[in-house]
């Protein structure tokens, strides 16, 4: 049966009606509207912490000169450590800033395979059909999509861990415009969250309520999704995936 989340059909099952909540793609981020998909991602076990968010004239709310991840990361350098999935403390976050952005740790509880929005639509339509199981997913309307799975940044042999600094941390993902793993060290913005621009956002596609799958069982068909979109766009005139040697 198909269902709509955020705004793009998939065959992702019924989502609960309180989670949907058939609401305008403009009230997903007012007070009355968040508040549930913050706890509800927090239910699921992401820890959250509170991010910057939109100023005018895309600018971040953040005090720094030339932020270069504008509305995109958190407010508090501890942000490690102070995520959090508890549920009293995230509703006095969202109700004492309620302009804020939230991001989510990953290399906790969960990793996020971070790739090209087309690219990651056709990987998520040809998992969906070969009945793989997917976990949340997110659109970011700067054109990524977010894949939501188990950690590998806790395993048991300590030799098979690295940091995200071995992939891409947020502040180099311009040097990083293929499939990023965020792992150990990293975030992503959780929805809903507000981009700078008019109406842009990030949103669940599959919502939190979804159990995250091993990224191993995705990491194939993310990676051949992304090759097929690389060659299709490398000799484009002003392609955001030059290739280098």
């Amino acid at each position: 049966m198909s269902a709509t989340f955020g705004g793009r059909p998939g065959r992702q099952g019924r989502l609960s009606q309180w989670l949907l909540g058939r609401r305008p793609k403009e009230d997903a981020t007012s007070d009355g509207g968040r508040e549930p998909l913050l706890l509800a991602a927090a239910a699921a076990g992401l820890p959250l912490a509170p991010a910057a968010h939109p100023a005018p004239g895309y600018r971040c709310s953040c005090d720094r000169v030339g932020c270069p991840t504008p509305a995109r990361h958190p407010v508090s350098f501890a942000w490690q450590t102070q995520s959090t999935t508890d549920r009293g403390q995230i509703e006095r976050w969202a109700r004492h800033q309620p302009q804020a952005n939230f991001i989510t740790a990953t290399g906790m509880v969960h990793d996020v395979l971070d790739v090209p929005l087309e690219a990651g639509r056709e990987a998520l339509d040809r998992l969906l059909g070969a009945g793989v199981e997917v976990g949340p997913v997110a659109e970011s309307d700067d054109g990524r999509m977010l894949f939501f799975t188990h950690t590998r940044g806790t395993p048991e042999d300590e030799d098979e861990w690295w940091p995200c600094e071995l992939d891409c941390h947020p502040e180099t993902m311009d040097e990083h415009p293929g499939l990023r793993w965020h792992c150990r060290g990293s975030y992503v913005l959780v929805p809903p969250a507000r981009l700078p621009g008019d109406d842009r956002e990030v949103r669940w596609v599959r919502g939190p309520e979804h159990a995250l799958p091993d990224p191993l069982s995705l990491l194939e068909v993310l990676t051949d999704a992304c090759a097929r979109y690389v060659g299709a766009t490398a000799d484009q005139p002003g392609s955001a995936w030059p290739l280098r040697h």
